[in-house]
């Protein structure tokens, strides 16, 4: 069984090496978007084709299962993928871990990109979700485009300056942008001791392959993994193996030049 993880760029990462470290023989292909990468400012109707473009490449490739480990994705595609495919094609997607955040802390602060922390839907999620816990939204300026470069200075910079906007009193902190997790030690580096921090990527792991195992389909396959690159046949690109995510699925760094 194949299962195709659907992102703009490395925030696809976190969720497919759980699911590598979880069952290491499911084949896993990856589906990112350099040419339109980042979604998050898009229109949102041109974030819908681009996802359902990519959906439809997905099940050409033999997906039978399909994964948003995106919160942009899976905010303004979720449905319309689900639409789509049908009820006989799980389609998996995220949401900011703002619920068990906040059940376990009484003041958080949601890191995520510019976009996000303006949006309506994390709006929503908190106004559903916080209780009685005093949430406090943060953008991480330019913290996802670092690491879809792998540009650990900026990397340092971004997180550094969250930090420092992040209130000082705050209990947890809640990943918002799918791509934070790959920089999770630097960020509780930045952090007070004793911060906790939340993010989603290990549950949608755990949900796609509840979602799977329920079809009743022979689900072992020979653990490989494919990436797509905006519809061309690609490998992950040398930045990724700057994370433990990316070594994980088969990243492999550069040499440097003699």
């Amino acid at each position: 069984m194949i299962v195709a993880l659907i992102d703009s760029g490395f925030g696809l990462l976190p969720t497919a090496a759980w699911l590598r470290k979880l069952r290491p023989d499911l084949d896993l292909l990856l589906q990112n978007d350099p040419d339109g990468a980042p979604w998050g400012p898009k229109p949102e109707q041109w974030v819908v084709d681009r996802v359902l473009d990519t959906a439809r490449a997905s099940l050409r490739e033999g997906a039978e299962v399909i994964v948003l480990p995106c919160n942009t994705a899976s905010v303004t595609a979720l449905e319309h993928v689900r639409a789509m495919v049908g009820p006989d094609i799980p389609v998996i997607g995220t949401v900011p871990a703002i619920k068990p955040a906040t059940a376990a802390c009484r003041k958080v602060a949601v890191w995520a990109t510019a976009a996000t922390t303006a949006s309506a839907y994390q709006a929503d999620l908190i106004a559903r979700f916080a209780g009685d816990a005093d949430v406090t939204g943060v953008a991480c300026h330019g913290l996802a485009d670092a690491i879809d470069r792998g540009d650990l200075p900026a990397i340092a910079h971004a997180i550094a300056d969250a930090a420092a906007r992040t209130p000082a009193d705050t209990e947890g902190i809640v990943l918002g942008c799918t791509h934070y997790p790959l920089v999770l030690d630097d960020i509780l580096s930045a952090l007070p001791h004793g911060v906790r921090v939340f993010d989603s990527a290990q549950a949608v792991a755990a949900q796609t392959l509840r979602r799977m195992d329920a079809l009743g389909r022979p689900t072992t396959g020979t653990g490989t993994v494919r990436v797509i690159a905006s519809g061309r046949p690609a490998r992950l690109p040398t930045a990724a193996a700057s994370f433990d995510s990316g070594r994980i699925l088969g990243a492999v760094q550069a040499e440097p030049a003699v």
